[in-house]
């Protein structure tokens, strides 16, 4: 299990994202604007962001930026989900460090796959520093 939390201005598709992870074993924090985002996540510590980019206020560029300069919130693996789907917005999304990059519309079964990948990432990236660290 996880806590993701899922940033987007549309309460429909943050309920929909959280409904369905759910029922996949994670726990969701919903958050509807980027100022919101920034300022609980390193409070919430989510084990995942999923970050729409097109958000009133601060942008999820603005908002990936700005996570990734603190320290603690720098390494919370981010997945982009978004209509935004130039490839100039999705190297500017990779650029923030975003482990994927989804366009919408999508299916949540594509979303459930990306978001299990993302996080046994996260887990092998984990062990292999704990691994590490135990062998210095």
């Amino acid at each position: 299990m996880a806590k993701i939390m899922v940033v987007d201005d549309s309460e429909d598709l943050v309920d929909s994202i959280a409904i369905y992870l759910e029922k996949e074993g994670h726990k969701i924090a919903p958050v509807y604007r980027g100022e919101e985002a920034i300022s609980l996540a390193p409070i919430e510590k989510p084990d995942l962001i999923i970050l729409d980019v097109n958000l009133p206020g601060l942008d999820g560029f603005e908002v990936a930026r700005r996570l990734r300069s603190h320290r603690l919130t720098a390494g919370i693996p981010i997945i982009f989900l978004t209509v935004r789907s130039e490839l100039k917005d999705r190297l500017r999304g990779l650029s923030y460090g975003a482990l994927d990059y989804i366009t919408k519309p999508f299916s949540m079964e594509d979303l459930g796959r990306r978001v299990e990948e993302a996080l046994r990432k996260v887990r092998e990236t984990k062990r292999k520093v704990r691994w590490r660290r135990a062998h210095r």
